[in-house]
């Protein structure tokens, strides 16, 4: 058998490097890195003495590192992914929060993070956290939790190992998600003589899981006994590479379909069949076609509360639920009717059982009357005079977009005005985080989005709050020639949960920085700050300005910043639904007791 000498962290990168795609790309696109005590002399000099082979980036911040590195995995569909690398201590910690993002919304990332001394001869180390009852514990067992795969690498063999199953997980449809590989620092500078075979390039296919026989039975007969179905598009569909056959599949049996955040894009919005968003965040329309459900079909959801009104929303009597899932337990929640298989095989081997089977067509009034009301809203104020609100924002995004662009956010007001109004037209042109909904995503994942698919027009929606969390990598957005357009309105503080504090009887307390405690209160100025990172920034005050700046910024060869004052207290009036956020039974505030009155009786309604 034929052997190379390589340190352990050469060998982890050699092996990256021949992991391909089908299409014969490496399936790790590029490793994100941050050296320091941990890495920099391991896994730093392999990727250096690696550069023809993979592609090296420095961030500004481990969790925005992994941040964009989900966001390109999520838009290209699962097909590629990217690995990040930090020191040990700080440095992996920060990661969690994004590995933890990546389990929740299934998404590949490959986390890299330098571990402690495998021999422990110089215990403790700088950045060492100890455990007085527990000598093998580190800071990266944090990442257990939030890791669908995780190791931990003492020994140059063990990769032998740890490596075909990390890429297992990554590119298993059904377990897909964060794998942590926490590499012991002295154990990447370990040289050990690894067969030459073990770096032979590998073609990883991603299966398309076939239906239990069984199953797929009962499906069908439950669509068949059925008189009012409706289909829940979740993001398995975008994964799956569904969104066409679903279209064929609900033309054909003439059953209507609503959108989850994961979901939206599935079907184009002017599709006879889309009802538009689903839930909390959702549309009339959909949510009317819900409540009358029979039948609803989720194709790869996870019923996540948002979508399903925390379970008040699909009221009809002896309802039932199917659920096409290639993950088993997202199939089996809230006793659905299982059925484990991929997305787009699934709903070819229903439709073709069904044959001619149609229902009668849905009320394409609701839908008519709901767009109604979406365009009164996003349209352009006629008083110049009072706030922009965050709808008209939305609405001169929308006019500005073409064909390609991919808007994209993830946290506070915006992915709920979002998911109600914005009018998707291909497939994954709209990238919400809502998983986990993690302030800070947005910058990072709006560059992920572009180095995935340069050619596509990324529009960034971020609020003032989450830009202040998370926005260094606008500088290695300027940095690497990423072109993306920013626009940040500014309610002043957390406008969204002010209003969910509000709405819960609570008085406003802490949100918005005018009821925080402080001396000075704070005056930011963002186009100034996005400038002083490299990027063409302006404040703009009106819809007007805002709409020329979008048009001056398509000419722009780097990123581009636009900021606008918005209403903190302005929301749709029409759609949405009820959301189980639990009241305080007691309180001395009149407000909060009708609140818990309201509750109450809404928990009352709840199947």
């Amino acid at each position: 058998m034929k052997t190379v000498r390589l340190t352990a962290a050469q060998a982890l990168v050699r092996y990256l490097a021949n992991q391909m795609t089908p299409e014969g790309v490496p399936f790790i696109a590029g490793v994100w890195a941050i050296f320091g005590h941990g890495n920099v002399a391991g896994l730093g000099e392999a990727l250096q003495g690696a550069q023809d082979s993979v592609t090296t980036w420095r961030g500004q911040n481990e969790q925005s590192m992994a941040h964009a590195a989900i966001a390109y995995a999520k838009q290209l569909g699962r097909r590629r992914a990217m690995a990040v690398t930090s020191s040990i201590g700080p440095g992996a910690l920060n990661m969690v929060t994004a590995a933890a993002l990546a389990h929740v919304n299934r998404l590949p990332v490959l986390l890299l993070p330098g571990d402690v001394f495998a021999n422990r001869a110089p215990d403790p180390v700088l950045q060492q956290v100890e455990d007085f009852n527990d000598g093998t514990i580190s800071a990266n067992d944090c990442f257990r939790p939030v890791s669908r795969y995780y190791d931990r690498i003492s020994r140059p063999e063990h990769l032998l190992t740890a490596l075909p199953r990390a890429f297992r997980t990554m590119t298993d449809p059904a377990d897909c998600g964060a794998v942590t590989l926490a590499f012991c620092q002295d154990t990447q500078a370990e040289a050990y003589d690894y067969p030459e075979s073990f770096f032979a390039p590998k073609i990883w296919h991603i299966r398309r899981p076939q239906p239990d026989a069984f199953e797929l039975e009962t499906a069908i007969a439950a669509i068949k006994s059925a008189k009012s179905p409706v289909i829940v598009a979740g993001g398995g569909v975008h994964f799956s590479g569904a969104t066409q056959t679903l279209r064929d599949f609900a033309q054909k049996h003439q059953i209507p379909v609503v959108e989850t955040q994961a979901g939206k894009s599935a079907l184009p919005w002017d599709d006879a069949l889309n009802f538009g968003p689903v839930g909390v965040t959702g549309a009339a329309s959909a949510n009317t076609i819900c409540e009358g459900a029979d039948l609803v079909i989720g194709v790869g959801t996870r019923f996540q509360d948002f979508t399903t009104g925390s379970w008040a929303l699909f009221k009809s009597p002896n309802r039932k639920i199917l659920a096409l899932n290639v993950q088993p337990y997202d199939s089996a929640k809230h006793d659905a009717l299982p059925l484990v298989a991929d997305a787009k095989i699934g709903l070819e081997l229903i439709s073709s059982a069904l044959g001619d089977h149609r229902f009668a067509a849905p009320d394409a009034g609701l839908k008519a009357d709901w767009f109604a009301k979406a365009d009164a809203v996003t349209a352009a104020p006629k008083d110049g005079n009072s706030l922009p609100t965050d709808m008209q924002v939305i609405g001169v995004v929308q006019r500005a977009s073409r064909d390609n662009t991919v808007v994209m956010c993830a946290a506070g007001t915006m992915p709920g005005e979002l998911h109600q109004l914005w009018k998707s037209k291909l497939p994954l042109s709209y990238h919400m985080e809502y998983g986990f909904s993690c302030m800070g995503y947005e910058i990072a994942g709006g560059m992920g989005i572009k180095m995935a698919e340069p050619e596509r027009d990324v529009i960034v929606m971020v609020g003032d709050g989450s830009y202040m969390m998370m926005n260094s990598e606008l500088v290695t957005a300027c940095a690497l020639g990423v072109k993306i357009t920013v626009v940040i309105t500014d309610n002043r503080g957390y406008g969204c949960i002010n209003r969910l504090q509000m709405g819960t009887g609570g008085a406003e307390f802490n949100n918005l920085y005018a009821h925080t405690s402080h001396i000075h209160a704070p005056q930011i100025d963002f186009a100034a700050h996005a400038a002083s990172m490299g990027a063409d920034a302006s404040k703009v005050t009106t819809i007007a300005e805002l709409e020329a700046a979008l048009e001056s910024a398509r000419e722009a060869t780097r990123p581009t910043v636009i900021v606008i004052d918005t209403d903190p207290y302005s929301t749709p009036e029409a759609g949405g639904y009820w959301w189980d956020v639990a009241v305080p039974e007691v309180s001395d505030r009149n407000e909060v007791q009708q609140a818990r009155a309201r509750y109450e009786a809404a928990l009352k309604e709840r199947h």
